[in-house]
């Protein structure tokens, strides 16, 4: 049974990075503006003034607009650094904060790290996916981080990930370990999905 969810999940990752590298340097820059606005919003309505947030890599929707405008703000933005053993660790966004290329084509900003237990104190948790279906499970990339991150929460923020419009979907294979969401956000669209920590 679990070849077979992994073989699904697999399949799908690879029709969705083969749609994202067809899409134009138009379409992304659209996407991106879209995805600002429609996080810009989300913050705002969940009057936060502590997120964490991700690089986005040139294949994923754009955050970094978002990211630099949240700290223009005064937002406190946590983006994450993959740890070898699995999780995540935190450092403060800073815009001037040189980046390296990680592992599996990820950016990473350098900073002190903060330990993985910092993202506990965020309002809310915006995270990259492949995919979400209407339930709110979320189909990541085979690395397990974010899966990894909010399973070891006691009581998670509202999390929400990021995604194309054709992403979201009616329905994905589900694994023991994989965590739900709370909504997603698409450069035309926010829904609330679940209730936070469900």
């Amino acid at each position: 049974m679990p070849d077979r969810i992994d073989d699904a999940k697999r399949a799908q990752r690879a029709e969705r990075r083969e749609r994202r590298q067809q899409l134009s340097d138009a379409n992304r820059t659209t996407a991106e503006a879209g995805i600002t606005r429609q996080l810009d919003a989300l913050v705002a309505a969940h009057d936060a003034r502590s997120v964490s947030c991700y690089l986005s890599t040139p294949m994923e929707p754009g955050t970094r607009r978002f990211v630099t405008g949240a700290i223009d703000r005064g937002i406190r933005v946590l983006l994450p650094i993959m740890r070898p053993d699995g999780l995540l660790d935190w450092v403060v966004a800073d815009p001037d904060a040189p980046e390296h290329e990680a592992s599996l084509g990820v950016t990473e900003p350098e900073g002190e790290l903060l330990g993985p237990i910092a993202v506990g104190d965020v309002d809310l948790m915006i995270i990259p996916a492949a995919s979400v279906d209407r339930t709110g499970m979320r189909l990541g990339w085979g690395r397990g981080y974010f899966d990894k991150t909010i399973g070891s929460m006691e009581k998670p923020p509202p999390v929400y990930a990021v995604i194309y419009d054709s992403e979201f979907v009616d329905e994905l294979p589900r694994d023991v370990h994989d965590q739900y969401v709370t909504g997603v956000v698409t450069p035309t669209r926010t829904l609330t999905l679940a209730p936070a920590g469900r």
